[in-house]
């Protein structure tokens, strides 16, 4: 078992649990540094929500991870969590958190459930590729190797370098042979240059507005930032600001544009700033109308065409380091159905290192639980199959 996150956790809890021994490995001097980050704003574990509208979350890695959900989805990511001590709220949008509202009680009642089952941990153990059969390690106790009959991979994206993500064993897997998707960053921030104008707002949030970006809409919260936008109302459309796709930012999202002109009738010989009043928009709106809307109709409708519809000029996305999590990886075209790679017999993959991407909310800690989960499962079963004679 190399990575030690919540996939590689929960991989080494299927194969322990089934009376295997394991060996669990990680780069860092300790477990589940990414997660724990993760608890800080909360542990968002899993979203409660119809399982169709819970799998179209990730998009085009839905058909091949629908049937890891259904085995451990929702439900039983919260019978698991409440099984390690740990009870639950659900908040008014569906999200699920323990009620500790941070991830390290979770995690170490999990770290002593593994401890029990017999489970070997090795931190500041880094995977540097293979000798022969063996796998092999930087340790601080110098190059060791171990050879394993199975092995599961859970070595994360390549987003939070210092947490222990940063991407390297893919030049490990591709001098295999093993063909990658380049990694790309999700969940991300978006670029921007600001005018001094906007400076006086860096750090204000941004509510009750929606972006949108070819099909994707998304109404949330955003911070201004002096690098640009961040937060859970852009972050769902980092797929479509990676292809380039206008974006645009709705003032009024609960109003059409119709509604809209009705409401900001004539201005009359007032400034445009005091007739945009009418609207109650927050300060930092405001300041956006100003800075992307120039020069602004005076007449009702256009004017509201143009807050409906405000052009958002972004250079592209945060960098990927920064990003909370990546897409790239592994493709699915490269595991059989058990998350096996072809092309190396016996070796597993799970979580973020899979090439597949969703949002915030839940959805990227459930299908790291279960791709673990799968992957622990199938390893473990092909230990009884091909035992030795």
């Amino acid at each position: 078992m190399i990575g030690g996150g919540p996939a590689g956790l929960m991989a080494a809890e299927a194969l322990a649990g089934a009376g295997h021994g394991v060996i669990l490995t990680e780069a860092r001097p300790s477990l589940g540094r990414k997660f724990l980050m993760a608890g800080k704003s909360g542990l968002n574990l899993t979203k409660s929500e119809d399982m169709d509208r819970f799998r179209a979350a990730y998009a085009e890695a839905a058909p091949h991870l629908a049937p890891l959900l259904d085995a451990f989805g929702p439900a039983e990511v919260c019978r698991w969590a409440e099984g390690l001590g740990q009870p639950l709220f659900t908040g008014s949008t569906g999200r699920v958190f323990p009620v500790a509202m941070k991830a390290s009680p979770l995690l170490r009642a999990w770290i002593a459930r593994l401890a029990g089952l017999g489970v070997t941990f090795r931190t500041r153990w880094r995977w540097t590729g293979w000798e022969g059969e063996a796998w092999a390690f930087d340790t601080p106790d110098g190059a060791q190797s171990v050879k394993a009959r199975v092995t599961v991979l859970a070595l994360g994206g390549a987003s939070w370098a210092r947490l222990g993500s940063d991407g390297d064993w893919a030049r490990l897997l591709a001098a295999r042979g093993i063909g990658l998707t380049p990694f790309a960053p999700s969940n991300a921030g978006i670029a921007l240059d600001w005018s001094a104008h906007m400076t006086p707002h860096f750090g204000a949030p941004l509510k009750a507005v929606a972006f949108r970006a070819g099909d994707i809409t998304s109404r949330g919260e955003a911070v201004i930032s002096a690098a640009g936008l961040e937060g859970g109302g852009v972050y769902p459309l980092t797929p479509a600001i990676r292809r380039g796709l206008p974006l645009t930012l709705d003032l009024a999202p609960d109003l059409d544009a119709e509604a809209l002109a009705r409401r900001l009738g004539d201005p009359g010989k007032t400034t445009l700033t005091t007739h945009l009043r009418k609207l109650r928009l927050s300060p930092v709106a405001l300041a956006l109308a100003m800075e992307w809307g120039r020069p602004l109709p005076r007449d009702a409708r256009g004017l509201a065409q143009r807050l409906k519809a405000l052009p958002v000029p972004y250079r592209g996305t945060a960098p990927m380091d920064q990003a909370i999590s990546t897409a790239g990886g592994v493709p699915f075209a490269a595991l059989d159905g058990d998350l096996m790679l072809k092309d190396l017999p016996g070796t597993y993959c799970a979580g973020e290192m899979l090439d597949w991407e969703a949002p915030t909310g839940g959805y990227l800690l459930t299908a790291c639980l279960a791709t673990g989960l799968h992957a622990g499962r199938a390893a473990a079963r092909r230990l009884v199959t091909d035992r030795p004679s």
